[in-house]
């Protein structure tokens, strides 16, 4: 299923003790699927607000065929989070919009750390591993109505 195509992942570091095991998840959904370590780059960005761009720059270079964003902003005591998880998540949707490159947002959003780790793997299944199986469907369905280069 992968073989020819290239996938670029953009995680964030913040919260990585969350990101990381989301990049796991979709590394082997993605190996699963006959993905190379030469087919998968990632770039790594300091949060979920740096994401849209990374995604952006990412897609303009056409090296890819989806670009995956992976993650976690977990809710504090204050509005941060509303603004970083509407930020990333417009962000990513108007990125692949412009580029027309598939971009996928595989950002948790969680009221507690608890949540955060049940969908990163440990009950809920792994969040960056469906983000990166999303990646490798859309990026087919848009190839039958591309026209070859």
């Amino acid at each position: 299923m992968g073989t020819g195509m290239r996938i670029g992942i953009a995680v964030s570091r913040f919260n990585s003790f969350i990101t990381e095991r989301l990049l796991q998840g979709a590394q082997r959904a993605l190996r699963s699927r006959g993905f190379t370590d030469e087919a998968i780059t990632v770039a790594y960005v300091p949060g979920a607000f740096e994401l849209p761009l990374a995604a952006k720059v990412m897609a303009e270079t056409r090296a890819f065929d989806a670009v995956v964003c992976l993650g976690c902003v977990i809710r504090g005591e204050t509005a941060h989070f509303e603004h970083v998880a509407s930020a990333a998540r417009d962000g990513i949707l108007q990125a692949g919009l412009e580029t027309r490159v598939p971009i996928i947002f595989g950002v948790l959003t969680t009221d507690t750390v608890e949540q955060a780790r049940s969908r990163a793997g440990e009950l809920q299944g792994n969040k960056g591993a469906e983000a990166a199986l999303a990646a490798i469907e859309i990026a087919h369905v848009l190839k039958q109505f591309r026209s070859p280069e």
